[in-house]
């Protein structure tokens, strides 16, 4: 059974499709609540929901509105279900935070794995993002930012920043291994308690939305730079524990 119940919402406006993942997830042992438009996900939101599915075409209603008014409170886990040709509102999706997408038709035990590891990466049930953090921790400062490692929180210079759980990790690991290339497989070995599947794409659209939180220029990224052919490194000029 998958620890502690996690609560997963199930948004979706095709009532044969939320009862079949419904039916999937309890099958499994997840808690699981439903919503069909942006009034029903913030109701849901306050019953301590751990990661959503989220149909990006909702009828008369634009999934991506959902995923960012999300996004501005809550950071926890999102899967966006897309129509197999909708590859801008994906794109789109991944860069606002989604986690990952499934597209549609899909096959539940690719749902189900999808699930098991997004909620891995997360780590701790996700809290809202204006919730106060444990006071004191070890900070790591560069080049005008300061990454709190036991508040996980990120600071820049023109004040807080906000970071998803899997954005925070990967950026202390670069933090930890400052000047070093590191692969994919690498990094996927690091990050020890994450679970990765085959062909994951999550640590390449994670390094894109860490790049506009610390790049000047995302375009010509001077802290976190792709090293052709071999991963990434992290660059700062300055860097002190």
């Amino acid at each position: 059974m998958p620890e502690a119940q996690h609560h997963i919402l199930v948004v979706d406006d095709d009532d044969q499709v939320r009862r079949m993942l419904r039916r999937c997830f309890e099958d499994e042992g997840y808690r699981v609540s439903e919503a069909v438009d942006q009034a029903g996900v913030t109701l849901a939101l306050g019953d301590g929901i751990d990661l959503i599915t989220l149909d990006l075409n909702l009828g008369g209603t634009d999934g991506l509105t959902i995923a960012r008014a999300v996004r501005q409170r809550w950071d926890l886990p999102i899967i966006m279900i897309t129509g197999k040709g909708d590859m801008i509102d994906r794109i789109v999706g991944l860069e606002i935070g989604a986690d990952d997408y499934i597209a549609k038709p899909f096959h539940l035990r690719e749902v189900l794995a999808r699930v098991r590891s997004v909620l891995r990466r997360a780590g701790p049930r996700s809290q809202p993002a204006a919730a106060p953090a444990a006071s004191g921790g070890t900070q790591i400062r560069f080049d005008g930012f300061v990454l709190d490692l036991d508040r996980r929180e990120l600071n820049g210079p023109a004040g807080d920043i906000r970071i998803t759980s899997g954005e925070f990790d990967l950026l202390a690991l670069f933090a930890r291994h400052p000047h070093r290339v590191l692969s994919r497989d690498q990094i996927m070995d690091l990050l020890k308690g994450h679970d990765w599947a085959p062909n994951d794409r999550s640590i390449d659209n994670q390094i894109a939305r860490l790049r506009k939180l610390i790049e000047t220029d995302g375009n010509q990224p001077r802290l976190l730079k792709t090293v052709r052919g071999a991963g990434y490194s992290f660059t700062p000029k300055t860097l002190s524990p």
